[in-house]
């Protein structure tokens, strides 16, 4: 079957093709997400924080390496033979709430609304990983990190915003 007779058919690209795709989607998120924290480290310097807030500098290679376990979790979808469009749909709206929440907290400073945004963040992400499952078990293992890490700053966000009033609202 040529490419075009795949593409006509529904197939999905070729695998190594596929995983740039989702490797693309998902960093892209993460550029939105740092262009809203292009001043986070000043920002979170001057914040007062919890006595078990890791330093500034963990957040990037965390990051990285639970997006890239994203992408590839996502990529492990695309390809299964029993997905259908609902994970990926719910995948992409959860991606869209993480980009979104580096803008609540590090641009606009609204520590309510950041926190709201992360509690559907960890809601979504476990919905996401409910669905996931039922395709891939693997795929859904691959987000347990992200799980951990999202339910780590959710409560880092909550001690922070509450620790900042005057700065966070």
């Amino acid at each position: 079957m040529s490419s075009d007779d795949a593409l006509r058919s529904g197939a999905p690209p070729r695998p190594l093709a596929s995983l740039f795709a989702c490797l693309l989607l998902v960093y892209a998120a993460e550029a939105i997400g740092a262009i809203a924290s292009i001043d986070a480290v000043a920002f979170y310097a001057r914040l007062a924080q919890p006595s078990w807030a890791p330093p500034s500098w963990v957040f990037g290679p965390v990051w990285t390496l639970l997006y890239t376990l994203m992408a590839v979790s996502l990529w492990r979808i695309w390809h299964a033979p029993r997905s259908s469009s609902a994970p990926i749909i719910l995948f992409v709206v959860q991606l869209g709430v993480n980009a979104a929440w580096s803008w609540l907290f590090f641009r606009w400073h609204l520590g309510a609304v950041a926190f709201g945004g992360i509690v559907l963040l960890l809601a979504l992400i476990g919905v996401t990983m409910t669905a996931f499952w039922r395709v891939s078990r693997a795929a859904a293992l691959l987000l347990l990190p992200y799980l951990g890490w999202v339910a780590f700053a959710t409560a880092l966000c909550f001690a922070v915003w509450r620790a900042n009033p005057a700065v966070l609202g």
